[in-house]
């Protein structure tokens, strides 16, 4: 099939139309994953308080830490002993708590951080119920308000964040669907032509599938560049940025965003095809 410049100039438009609209997706794409990773990283960086009794021997602190690590919702643990709590309140006081007193007040303890599926309010609580049976253990607390704040705030960003999701896939889908059909245009009466010519209808639309098969790569290929671009000058501007990387789900994103622009490219193409081969010569004009 010989392509004319008039059909070239069309495929690169669409090729350029499609890139943009996949890198508009997997934009968002990627905003939704660092929202996941930083949700997890607030939720597992909430700690659980676990205070001792005053006499409570380093042995029976060790001895329930070895308890506490084996529960599948201890994410990390770490004692904090008496001298250490000392040493962060006088910090936190800016003088030596301990000064005026004549003692120590403060109590060994366990700094507890959990998975983020049991940050929730009845996790916690079973948690807690769970630890407080040691009969060396004073009292368990957590920031109970945070807690439900946090976990009612990223429901509701989750929700938001999954209704624009699901929009803009029926956005890109239409975008990039018109911009093919647009390209096609050009070509309708070669493909009326061919048919005209007693060319069968799988043979019409195979170098056309094909075609579309290299466009929807190429344009799948420049938006994920684009992605990539994008998450370096975001990272390079905001280091912080680099703790929320998730490879997995990116790599994820990456492919799906060549896949999806194979896909709706060839589909988009092959519907195009089919319709100029319906109609009446005189409809194409």
């Amino acid at each position: 099939m010989a392509v004319t410049n008039k059909s070239k100039a069309s495929y690169t438009f669409s090729i350029i139309g499609v890139s943009l609209v996949l890198f508009l997706l997997g934009t968002m794409g990627w905003i939704v994953i660092n929202g996941s990773s930083l949700a997890q990283v607030v939720k597992e960086g909430m700690a659980v308080q676990i205070d001792f009794h005053d006499n409570v021997r380093d042995e029976s602190v060790a001895q329930l830490k070895t308890i506490v690590d084996k529960q599948p919702f201890t994410k990390k643990s770490r004692i904090i002993t008496k001298e250490e709590a000392l040493k962060m309140q006088s910090e936190l006081e800016g003088e030596d708590v301990s000064s005026f007193l004549g003692f120590n007040p403060l109590f060994s303890s366990i700094e507890l951080n959990l998975h983020q599926e049991y940050v929730n309010k009845d996790s916690i609580e079973k948690i807690k119920q769970f630890i407080e049976q040691s009969n060396v253990v004073n009292r368990v607390s957590y920031p109970k308000t945070i807690v439900h704040q946090m976990n009612d705030n990223l429901r509701k960003v989750s929700i938001i964040l999954a209704l624009i999701s699901i929009v803009l896939i029926i956005v890109v889908i239409v975008l990039i669907d018109n911009t093919v059909r647009l390209a096609m245009f050009s070509n309708r009466f070669l493909i009326k032509t061919m048919q005209m010519v007693g060319a069968t209808r799988w043979f019409i639309s195979k170098p056309f599938d094909q075609r579309a098969l290299i466009n929807g790569l190429i344009s799948g290929v420049l938006a994920v560049m684009g992605l990539l671009l994008v998450k370096s000058a975001a990272e390079a501007s905001v280091p912080e940025l680099k703790a929320l990387n998730n490879p997995t789900l990116l790599v994820l994103l990456m492919f799906s965003m060549i896949i999806g622009g194979i896909l709706i490219s060839l589909v988009s193409t092959h519907r195009s095809v089919i319709k100029y081969l319906k109609v009446t010569v005189d409809d194409l004009y």
